[in-house]
């Protein structure tokens, strides 16, 4: 029996996704979510065959969800828009992509090609080494100023000087953001936005493009956010 699950903000479009799978042997439609935000924490815990997805959600797009997916299922593409059709087939999960409102002998065909395929492999390299240095100095006025890395909770970059802040103060410095980038382990540090990297061990809330960090409010890219998504250790 292959197990699916149901991602669309459309009821509607989810209920008949549902009834086209119970007209098909060995297909169960174990869950449905109405957005793909939910759905992360289950695809995290759970191991399922095919994923009915549609592209365009609130917030977090069907595109978005498949690239925080460590090892994504057959993912078929369920959407009224016709012109992502190129883009998605760039994901190698990607089986098929269908257009509403589905037949069944068309939905039929998208499921042949999902239970006839091979699962994806995790493309991923292991990642490497995380860098062990818990200083970094920082030339301020002339003078080499030790930073304990784990203090950090926000570097922002203004112009041509970056400010380092941590828990005990702020620290003005002439560089950039991705030269500081480099000098980071990145399993802590993430670049949300243009101007902004976190250490995502600091935040405190999360609330639609933006994090709480301290005081500070951050705002987080859409291309950045995926990202983000896949660090948290989600509940």
């Amino acid at each position: 029996m292959k197990k699916c699950i149901v991602i669309d903000d459309d009821a509607t479009a989810r209920l008949i996704i549902q009834r086209l799978c119970s007209e098909i042997d060995n297909i169960e439609v174990i869950a449905e979510f109405p957005n793909a935000i939910e759905a992360i924490k289950f695809l995290n815990e759970n191991t399922i065959d095919i994923l009915f997805l549609d592209i365009h959600m609130p917030a977090f797009s069907g595109f978005d969800l498949i690239k925080t997916l460590k090892l994504p299922p057959q993912v078929i593409l369920i959407t009224s828009d016709k012109n992502f059709a190129l883009d998605a087939f760039e994901y190698e999960c990607v089986v098929d992509y269908l257009v509403k409102p589905l037949t069944p002998e068309r939905f039929q065909k998208a499921i042949q090609k999902a239970t006839d395929r091979k699962p994806v492999k995790n493309a991923k390299p292991d990642a490497q080494e995380a860098n062990v240095a818990h200083e970094l100095y920082v030339n301020i006025d002339r003078r080499l100023v030790k930073i304990n890395i784990p203090d950090i909770y926000l570097i922002q970059a203004k112009g041509d000087y970056i400010n380092i802040k941590t828990e005990e103060k702020n620290h003005i410095v002439h560089s950039t953001l991705k030269k500081i980038v480099d000098k980071l382990p990145e399993e802590t540090f993430l670049k949300v936005h243009r101007s902004y990297v976190i250490n995502i061990n600091k935040i405190i809330d999360i609330e639609d493009n933006s994090v709480l960090i301290k005081q500070d409010i951050i705002p987080v890219s859409r291309a950045n956010r995926s990202e983000l998504m896949k660090r948290l250790n989600l509940l």
